[in-house]
């Protein structure tokens, strides 16, 4: 079963370059061992996972009802429109050989399909969850990073980044203790 498993994924990786990530980081398990990515998995996983917050943060600036959320939305906008610059930046300066996804993958696709579908405090609530969860698994991304890339530039960007990203944490927390 578990060398099915690795066929399976292998193909899947084959298949879909450039959303591709190692088994290690798809199934999580280097985030529970505290493993660092590979630059190409950080890449990418950050690329992804700016064009989720920007997208989803641009619903929020139609879709929210609340006051603090279209504020917390412009703020996402802001914030992960300038990372996601320093990031192609960074990885077409130093040679990463790393082609970013210009879309997002199917499991941050379905996410924001399911904002789509929300309205008024149903969607504020989705909304704050989604970016709570999101800012967990990116701080996680960037501490290991930081401490264990291969690249001296990019491990620079992820310490310097993470207390911008331990803020957000905290106003989505804020936003779903309301």
């Amino acid at each position: 079963m578990k060398a099915l498993f690795v066929a399976l994924t292998t193909l899947t990786m084959l298949a879909c370059p450039s959303i591709a990530q190692s088994v290690g980081e798809k199934t999580g398990i280097n985030a529970m061992t505290g493993t660092s990515p590979s630059t190409e998995d950080f890449a990418k996983m950050v690329a992804v996972s700016d064009l989720f917050e920007i997208e989803s943060s641009k619903l929020a600036q139609s879709n929210a009802q609340d006051a603090k959320v279209k504020a917390f939305a412009a703020r996402m906008i802001k914030d992960h429109t300038e990372t996601s610059a320093k990031l192609k930046g960074l990885v077409s300066s130093s040679k990463t050989n790393v082609e970013l996804p210009a879309a997002l993958d199917s499991s941050h696709q379905g996410k924001l399909d399911k904002l789509k579908e929300l309205k008024a405090s149903d969607f504020d609530k989705q909304y704050a969850s989604d970016q709570e969860s999101a800012h967990k698994d990116a701080i996680s991304l960037f501490e290991r990073y930081s401490k264990g890339g291969e690249n001296a530039d990019l491990k620079s960007f992820a310490a310097n980044t993470l207390p911008h990203l331990q803020e957000h944490l905290k106003q989505a927390q804020d936003m779903n203790n309301k």
